[in-house]
């Protein structure tokens, strides 16, 4: 047990006497906080903290997507994949991937966050490599399963890492930049490919071939070179960049986001409290409904461009534009929702984009090439504006440090679940239609825009009740359930 044998109470007239005392304590505190220091502070914290993971971030796509610029480059023929051959290829990544994102998150909390990410990503840089190297479609699928193993630790722990720096409404402006990684990866992903094919022969390897071990080779040297120099952070509380002061002045502005909204230890009860909150599960449909379009378009994108008439390298450099574009709407979102304070309507005005998109590709008979290609532009743009609040939204909403780690890699992980879809539903005897693709991804987006109205509307009536007194009970509770209660704690309020 984590509190007192005997339960500590407090009356609720006398809890409300408490409750004030304790916000003019932190409207004292905060009125301390040097505005010139903090603004220092931050723009220190942003310059160390993001960009790393950033680069990290989009070395992992890079590995993750590059099989799809392989593919238009001849590797199907080469290693005799026919039928659903490359789907399977696709699909097998994500069973480890979404099995051991929450078991990566819980050990990551235990050693130093940069021991834990550059070992992952020097493992998945030398299965990259290999992926180049293999002569057949068994070793493929092999070297895939493995990269999801390695993989599978990144982005929950890298997004987990990344909240515990900045205060929510600071928030989804720092992931959207992270998140853009993916999207420059699907842009120049295909720029890079089609500058690498044009290796074709050297060394007596196929250009195909060339995409997996240079980028594979990239992302070996930048995890050890990120590990051995420092570059990557650890925790606030362990970090070499900060001062004790600046470290002192984080850790208090951060306290002063979240209040008593904690969660330090993991026992049964806060285990329970954990996977039985619905916000959690909401979070992973959510996600996973936006996710699929995420991976259909940087799986896909330059085959259906391909299909559309152009040659293999002018998909890939056709393909540019809709990633940049996506990657300018997904920053104005995150501007816009950080200043203003609220996240649902970006997720449904992401979901109607993307949806526009869906309807002209699943009606495409007699439409025109250009009709079609801006209609990719509207799924791409669509999805990214909505995947990175998604995250954000959900880790807004939760409390304490444990709580946190683990809504985060389930939302991740289970919410992957999408990728399989993705990696499923686009069947090569209905190209260039696809209508199981476009009309499942449509359904998926759609789940998503709903999910999102059951969670803004589920947290509205939260907070109006705690606002009307009715979680004060929790208050009755014994010390130390109370002080490990993470976002059920009465005083904290979601945010919308």
């Amino acid at each position: 047990m984590s509190g007192p044998t005997h339960p500590t109470k407090l009356p609720i007239d006398e809890k409300h006497d408490v409750s004030q005392t304790e916000d003019i304590e932190k409207s004292t505190i905060d009125e301390a906080i040097d505005p010139i220091a903090e603004k220092k502070l931050l723009w220190k914290v942003d310059c160390h903290v993001v960009p790393p993971l950033l680069i990290l971030f989009l070395l992992a796509f890079l590995d993750r997507v590059n099989i799809g610029n392989a593919k238009i480059q001849g590797m199907n023929k080469e290693l005799h994949m026919v039928g659903q051959d490359y789907s399977i290829a696709l699909f097998i990544f994500f069973i480890p991937y979404i099995l051991l994102e929450v078991p990566s998150n819980i050990i990551i909390r235990k050693i130093a966050p940069s021991t834990w990410l550059c070992g992952v990503m020097f493992c998945w840089g030398v299965c990259t490599v290999g992926e180049g190297l293999v002569h057949n479609f068994g070793s493929l699928v092999a070297l895939r399963f493995l990269l999801g193993i390695f993989e599978a630790g990144l982005v929950p722990g890298a997004v987990y890492l990344i909240t515990m720096y900045y205060k929510r409404y600071e928030l989804q402006w720092r992931l959207s930049v992270f998140f853009c990684a993916s999207i420059l990866a699907g842009a120049f992903g295909g720029l890079f490919a089609y500058a690498l094919a044009h290796m074709d022969g050297i060394g007596g390897y196929a250009g195909w071939r060339w995409i997996f071990i240079i980028e594979g080779l990239l992302t070996i040297l930048v995890a050890i070179t990120f590990k051995y120099l420092n570059i990557l952070v650890d925790w606030p509380e362990t970090s070499t960049f900060l001062t004790d002061e600046e470290r002192a002045l984080l850790l208090k502005r951060l306290a002063l986001d979240v209040g008593e909204a904690r969660m330090d230890i993991l026992n049964r009860r806060s285990a329970k409290r954990i996977f039985t909150d619905w916000k959690i599960w909401c979070g992973v449909f959510m996600y996973m409904g936006v996710v699929n379009t995420g991976y259909a378009t940087s799986f896909f994108i330059p085959t259906i461009i391909q299909e559309m008439g152009y040659t293999a390298a002018m998909s890939q450099v056709r393909s540019i534009p809709i990633f940049i574009v996506a990657a300018v709407a997904a920053l104005l979102v995150a501007w816009s929702t950080d200043r203003m304070k609220h996240r649902y309507a970006f997720t449904i005005a992401g979901v109607v984009v993307g949806g526009v998109g869906y309807v002209i590709l699943l009606n495409q008979r007699g439409v025109s090439v250009g009709v079609k290609y801006m209609a990719c532009f509207f799924i791409t743009t669509g999805g990214y504006m909505t995947q990175p609040v998604t995250w954000v939204w959900l880790n807004n909403n939760m409390g304490g440090h444990y709580k946190r780690a683990i809504a985060t890699a389930l939302q991740i992980g289970l919410g992957n679940a999408g990728g399989i879809v993705a990696s499923n539903v686009f069947i090569i005897n209905q190209a260039p239609f696809y209508r199981t693709g476009y009309g499942t991804s449509l359904a998926m987006l759609l789940m998503c825009g709903v999910m999102c109205t059951v969670f803004f509307f589920g947290l509205k009536a939260e907070n109006k009740k705690r606002g009307n007194g009715g979680r004060d009970y929790r208050f009755e509770r014994e010390r130390g359930e109370l002080e490990n209660m993470g976002d059920d704690h009465p005083d904290f309020r979601f945010t919308t």
